[in-house]
Order: C-alpha cells, then sequence, then structure tokens
C-alpha cells in the first residue's frame, strides 16, 4: 500500500492515505454521518471497531479533514463446488456531502481494487446501501434475498416425516453459542455466498442493541436434537405488542439453520407458535428458503425479493477456476472490464462438477460479457439467459449461449447471511 495517493483540484486538493489505529472514531464518525448521522449503539459500535482491519481502511483527507472512508474484511467466502475463496468483503464506503462529484469515490474504489489485486483476492464483494453506485466499478448483483412477514396466526407448517423425533430445548443463547456456529461452518459450503465466520464476526447474530432495544426481547435461542444429535438452532427476539383484540408480538428471526429437514421445520414451527405472537418476520432468508414449501399458503408470507450480496471479479482467471460448474464447459469469454484493465480480454474456460481452468487465450471468443455481469453470473444466481436479454452479454458463437448457460447454474441459491456488511 502506497503512503498517499493525491488527487483533486487545485481549489479543493485531497489525498488517500492509510487509517492510523487513533483516528478509527473519527473515521467512524464521518461514515456514520454520510449515512444520515445516526450513531450506532455502544455496543455494535465496539464490535465494528474490532472487526475492523485498520491496515485495509482508507481515508481520503481534505486539509485536515476525513471526507471519504473505505475498507475491507478478509473473508473466506464459498463458490459454486464448496470452496473457501479468499475474498474482500467491501466496507464503510463514504464521501462527505461536502465533497461529492469530485472524483473521491471512483479514486477509493480504484485504490482499493489495486490493493486487492495487491494482497491476491481474486473476488471482492460488498452490500450497498445504493446498488446503482456500484456497477460502474465491476460489480453485479449476485444474490439476492428474501424478506418475509409471515402470518402466523393463520399458518400451519406440513412437517416432513420423521419429524416427531426431532426435540428442542430452550437455551441460553451463550451457551449454546459454540455448537452454533460449528452447525454454521457445516453449512458454509453447502451454500454460495456465504462467509466463514472467524472470530469476532460469531457476535453478529447475538448482538442485542437497536432502535428498539427497550422494547425487545434479548436473543433467545431454541435448538434442534434429530435422534439425539445436534441437529439446528433458530436465534430470534419478540417484541410485545397489544392490540384492541389481544396479543400481536412479532417475532423477528436472527438467523435459523439446520442439518436435516425434520429439524429445519420444526425450528419454523416452534416460531410460528409461540405464544402472544400473531407474526414472524426474516428480513434475510434465502430466494430458495425451504419454508416457501413448508407453508400451505404462501400469499401469508409477505415476500419481498431484494438485492443483498454484490460480486466483483478482481482477477477473472483465478476466479473462474476457484468455482466448479454444473456441467462440462468449455468456451472463450471476451471480458471487458474498463476499471481495471488487467481484466480485459479473451479467457478460456474449461471444467465441469470436479474443477476447472481459467487461462488467457488467442482464440476466438464464444460469447462477450461485462466484468459486473460474470460477477452477477459467478455465484450462480443469475442466468446467462437472463443476462444475454439484456444485450449486455452477446454471443458471438452459435450454440455458445445454451452450452456455456446450464454451466453456470447453482443447485443453491447464493445467499449472504448478513444484511449489511
Amino acid at each position: 500500500m502506497n503512503d498517499g495517493t493525491d488527487f483533486g483540484s487545485a481549489s479543493f486538493p485531497a489525498e488517500i492515505v492509510p487509517l492510523a489505529h487513533d483516528q478509527w472514531d473519527d473515521w467512524y464518525g464521518k461514515f456514520e454521518r454520510a449515512l444520515g448521522g445516526v450513531p450506532k449503539a455502544a455496543e455494535e459500535r465496539a464490535l465494528w471497531r474490532d472487526l475492523t482491519e485498520v491496515d485495509r481502511a482508507l481515508a481520503v483527507r481534505s486539509d485536515t479533514e476525513i471526507v471519504g472512508t473505505a475498507g475491507a474484511f478478509s473473508l473466506r467466502m464459498s463458490v459454486p463446488g464448496g470452496a473457501l475463496v479468499p475474498t474482500a468483503g467491501v466496507t464503510m464506503v463514504s464521501v462527505q456531502p461536502t465533497h461529492r462529484r469530485r472524483g473521491l469515490l471512483r479514486a477509493m474504489m480504484s485504490r482499493q481494487l489495486d490493493d486487492i489485486r495487491e494482497r491476491g483476492e481474486p473476488l471482492a464483494v460488498l452490500t450497498a446501501s445504493e446498488p446503482a453506485i456500484y456497477g460502474r466499478f465491476g460489480y453485479g448483483r449476485g444474490a439476492e434475498r428474501l424478506s418475509l412477514t409471515i402470518d402466523s396466526s393463520r399458518t400451519a407448517l406440513t412437517l416432513p416425516e420423521g419429524a416427531e423425533r426431532v426435540r428442542l430445548r430452550l437455551v441460553p443463547a451463550h451457551l449454546a453459542h459454540a455448537k452454533c456456529e460449528e452447525l454454521y461452518a457445516r453449512r458454509v459450503p453447502l451454500r454460495p455466498g456465504m462467509p466463514l465466520r472467524t472470530p469476532g464476526w460469531d457476535r453478529l447474530p447475538v448482538l442485542d442493541c437497536g432502535t428498539d432495544a427497550a422494547t425487545t426481547s434479548p436473543v433467545q435461542c431454541v435448538t434442534a436434537e434429530h435422534d439425539g444429535e445436534f441437529a439446528g438452532y433458530a436465534r430470534y427476539t419478540v417484541r410485545p405488542v397489544w392490540g384492541v383484540d389481544g396479543a400481536e408480538g412479532v417475532v423477528r428471526v436472527r438467523d435459523i439453520e439446520a442439518s436435516t429437514p425434520q429439524a429445519y421445520a420444526v425450528l419454523w414451527r416452534y416460531l410460528l407458535d409461540l405464544d402472544l405472537t400473531s407474526s414472524v418476520v426474516a428480513d434475510n432468508r434465502p430466494t430458495d428458503d425451504p419454508v416457501l414449501h413448508l407453508v400451505p399458503d404462501i400469499r401469508r408470507c409477505g415476500i419481498r425479493l431484494l438485492d443483498s450480496l454484490y460480486v466483483r471479479l478482481v482477477d477473472v482467471g483465478r476466479a473462474l477456476a476457484a468455482r466448479t460448474y454444473a456441467g462440462p464447459v468449455d468456451v472463450v469469454l471476451a471480458v471487458e472490464d474498463e476499471f481495471c484493465p488487467w481484466n480485459n480480454g479473451r479467457w478460456h474456460l474449461s471444467g465441469d462438477a470436479k474443477g476447472a481452468v481459467c487461462t488467457r487465450t488467442d482464440a476466438s471468443a464464444d460469447l462477450a460479457i461485462l466484468v459486473r455481469d460474470l460477477g452477477a453470473a459467478y455465484l450462480g444466481g443469475t442466468g446467462f439467459g437472463a443476462l444475454a436479454a439484456t444485450g449486455r452479454l452477446r454471443e458471438l458463437r452459435s450454440g455458445a449461449l445454451d452450452h456455456a448457460a446450464p454451466a453456470f447454474h447453482s443447485a443453491t441459491a447464493p445467499w449472504q447471511p448478513y444484511v449489511a456488511f
């Protein structure tokens, strides 16, 4: 990392510099202010301070003031096939409203991607407060999420055979924490987009804070045992609400995982059956969540489809070789990447369900694609056919699209378990 990068105009000089440890409070405060100025609760702010990798944090300074921020987390993210790939989790990106439209964001994004490349991370991902911003830097919408508000007063689940062998235990969240995290780690390779939780990240699902903390229960945890073995958990909070007709409490799901269909179904039934509640809210679930097929009436689920994870291929060759493919694929991709010119050109991808190789080539291209759209398709959540319909993926050899499209598919929808980094 360079000591500093000068840019801006003579009237408004600016410099990108690495963040110093003793500047974190000011840096994070400027990030909060750019997002509206509402400060995080003390406990949450302390957690983000602990998680911040200061050696990966950038500050834009104009005179003596911090006017821009950007950071990155060192993640290992699951890709199709189950490999855990080194990935930069881009975070805390902001520009002060007094310094917009001066090229600060573009300069930070360019500097950050250079740094990510130097670290040897083939992928970068982010969750976007304003999605329209990041496409021009090569990030494509690679995963979506479901937001559910289930009318539990009118919903009864259909349980799979063998559900009667599942036993539930309501335990303090901290006592079940280790087993819950062990199960989560086993689930990570099974779904693209999930990051392995390194120390500190396991505190997020059980963090008790927020604007409604005074009217909401602490995080509660119910665990499931299937045939005597630990098989799942749900962590949640309850907000008691009383209407003119009685109890209308709200259950908010923090996270829920299970290793068997029976345990998963029984955990959801538990959440829907809690006394003095009438709705269950889950803001972030995979688009193929099995609960959609357990409820008898999907219209009672208040479904919203939202964007989630944006994916950027920093090193096209290494990224495409890191995942496996649903079927045999042998294709030459002409990749256009204005922001990271080292990715521009033709790439020969050959692979199948066992592995892949991707190298530069002088051969004629079969498909032409923008790097942001390759990012959207990378985890298997966006189909080549849909991208071709936009005109941004072009077939240069007849039949190439039908050959390549099925290979990029993922049997499990990609998903990122955090609403925001």
